[in-house]
């Protein structure tokens, strides 16, 4: 801890997941043959319709400052967006297109919580909700699930959950890490719930939507008692293969969308310009032009859990969107692995990066001290060649 520093900094995690990514990526360096499973970075490239709207963008001489809430005709390609594959009307005033949904969840965070709010998290969560919340004087709650539950939280513990100081509730679904999807009814069950304390806003991460295997995505704002409470966060990183090109947005009550372009507008200003018009040509595709990902994901799934199921010790189960599993890997906890004693998932995550030179990331980071989460958006190649050297590492 630098004491020059502000204290906000210095209680500040380090992205775990960034984290081993870059502690692969050192390794790599030094000339160890690492195979990446930490990130959720899909290994496509973008779709070409995409790629050309992008140069057609330049050579239209798009170049100047946007709007801080985004191209009038990029949040209408939003709108219809949502009410295409969601069943939600938004009007203009209620998007905000910002520098990736990261950008989005900070904006809400800091439009919305004051210092000593509780923010629920129904764990396993993405890594950075919990910082997100405590930069802007959140406290995060954990609300526990486990793998026989597929990793959903239930109405009770939701319940048992909520205080006078509740405020917020984020979670995703599909879910990073555990690739749940949360059905109609599931969600309806929570809303149930959430319905009786109007003050606590809803957050829901729709990142993964169509990165979907069982078919039906429920966005919790469809219901009409949550609509007016429901903030709706999505982007192209995930879907269309954008990661780097940093598009998300939001639809939401019209006094939150105003905050977020308030907070926006001292903070970044607008998204890239050329990223915002190669937005447009995405989301006005239709869904059925990324469907050859969605296969291929779907069936490195398959091979993935196989090739679990053949390591002793490794619990996991299938997860319905999204491209990552999520074992349970308690069994190696007080085990003693070539030398080296495993305590928890980070010692386990680190064991696999030195001694089978494959990248992971511990479930600890993710509220779930038992798993590690792979990512299996990767090459098959790599996915069968890694799971060998895990296994012989844990032999």
């Amino acid at each position: 801890m630098n004491s020059k520093l502000s204290n906000r900094v210095n209680n500040m995690a380090t992205s775990a997941t960034l984290a081993m990514a870059a502690k692969a990526r050192e390794l790599r360096e030094q000339g160890n043959d690492i195979i990446g499973l930490s990130l959720g970075e899909p290994d496509f490239t973008v779709p070409d319709f995409v790629k050309e709207a992008a140069v057609q963008a330049i050579n239209d001489d798009y170049h100047s400052y946007t709007p801080v809430d985004g191209y009038g005709d990029l949040k209408q390609a939003i709108i219809n967006k949502f009410k295409r594959d969601n069943n939600l009307n938004y009007k203009p005033s209620q998007v905000v297109v910002s520098t990736g949904a990261k950008q989005s969840l900070a904006n809400l965070a800091q439009v919305l919580l004051n210092e000593g709010d509780e923010v629920l998290l129904p764990a396993p969560y993405w890594v950075s909700y919990s910082d997100i919340s405590e930069l802007s004087g959140g406290v995060p709650v954990a609300i526990a699930s486990s793998i026989e539950s597929d990793f959903k939280v239930t109405p009770e513990a939701l319940e048992a959950a909520i205080t006078p100081k509740t405020k917020m509730m984020i979670y995703s679904s599909p879910c990073n890490p555990s690739g749940s999807v949360y059905s109609k009814s599931e969600l309806r069950a929570l809303a149930d719930v959430l319905v009786k304390y109007p003050n606590i806003i809803v957050i829901s991460d729709e990142i993964y939507e169509h990165i979907n295997y069982v078919g039906e995505h429920v966005s919790m704002a469809a219901f009409d008692d949550m609509y007016d409470r429901t903030v709706t966060v999505n982007g192209v990183s995930k879907a269309f293969s954008m990661t780097g090109w940093r598009i998300g947005y939001i639809g939401g009550p019209e006094y939150i969308a105003r905050a977020c372009n308030k907070m926006q507008g001292q903070i970044t200003s607008g998204a890239n310009c050329i990223a915002q018009r190669a937005t447009i040509a995405a989301l006005e595709s239709d869904p059925s032009r990324i469907q050859y990902m969605v296969d291929a994901f779907k069936e490195r799934r398959s091979l993935i859990l196989n090739l679990i199921s053949e390591i002793p010790g490794l619990k996991a189960n299938e997860p319905d969107g999204a491209f990552y599993v999520f074992p349970d890997v308690s069994y190696y906890f007080g085990k003693t692995l070539r030398g080296k004693t495993i305590n928890n998932a980070g010692e386990f995550a680190l064991y696999l990066l030195e001694e089978a030179n494959v990248a992971t990331v511990t479930g600890e980071a993710f509220g779930d001290p038992n798993c590690i989460r792979i990512s299996y958006a990767a090459s098959e190649k790599d996915i069968v060649t890694a799971l060998q050297r895990i296994k012989e590492a844990l032999s």
